[in-house]
């Protein structure tokens, strides 16, 4: 196991004696805390009270924060006509089909988001192997694959993000930076925390929500209170 820095050692100082934190709380505590030289991304994570091994208990949705990203996304699109010019305009870094693929399975992945057309989906095929372990491969859940791949460019540019459990049941999530300001930082965090709220699948048994956090990069996780961030 890695030693902890004294960076972070301190920071954990600073928040001894306190159990849980109301939202507004803990995007301030993990601010005042943040200290690395680089501009920490800010993330809340969850334990959730599901069984990953039941397809109908998958959590996994999107979520457009209010407040953006903070980040420079690379989106590429695969489409082609019409399309394929509407995507350009819309702000897609590359635009492509065969071509585009081809590039891919030789293993250039400059890229953070895939957006596609169905039609497009015969040519990303192949690309399971390389896409999916990287969680990039577009799907029409997470609004990646759209007639309107134009518009899904658009939002995922402006900040529409996927949110997904993991096999674990355990979610993370972006949710700014800690240059943002609190009520950015915590109007995305709200974003984030309704979107998993209502990705409860039916099916879900006992308590959904079992514990959250929220921490920078550099920083300890703060837990949340539950009560609080759920509105209860």
């Amino acid at each position: 196991m890695s030693k902890r820095s004294k960076r972070f050692k301190t920071a954990v100082e600073k928040i001894k004696g306190k159990e849980e934190y109301s939202l507004p709380e803990a995007v301030k505590t993990v601010k005042e805390n943040a200290s690395a030289k680089f501009d920490e991304s800010v993330e809340i994570a969850f334990k959730l009270g599901i069984d990953p091994k039941q397809p109908e208990q998958m959590v996994r949705s999107t979520v457009k924060l209010p407040h953006g990203t903070g980040k420079s996304i690379r989106v590429i699109a695969f489409a082609e006509g019409s399309a394929a010019e509407e995507a350009k305009k819309a702000g897609a870094d590359v635009v492509g089909m065969a071509e585009l693929a081809e590039k891919i399975m030789a293993g250039w992945m400059d890229f953070d988001i895939v957006v596609a057309t169905p039609a497009a989906m015969k040519v990303i095929g192949k690309l399971g192997k390389v896409l999916g372990p990287k969680g990039l491969m577009p799907s029409p859940k997470a609004g990646t694959v759209s007639p309107d791949v134009a518009q899904a460019v658009k939002e995922v540019k402006a900040g529409k993000i996927e949110i997904k459990a993991d096999k674990t049941s355990n979610l993370h999530a972006f949710v700014g930076k800690v240059s943002f300001d609190e009520q950015k930082l915590f109007e995305n965090a709200q974003a984030v925390i309704s979107a998993v709220v209502k990705a409860k699948p039916v099916s879900a048994k006992g308590i959904y929500m079992q514990s959250a956090t929220l921490s920078s990069t550099m920083g300890p996780g703060l837990k949340l209170n539950l009560k609080e961030i759920q509105g209860a």
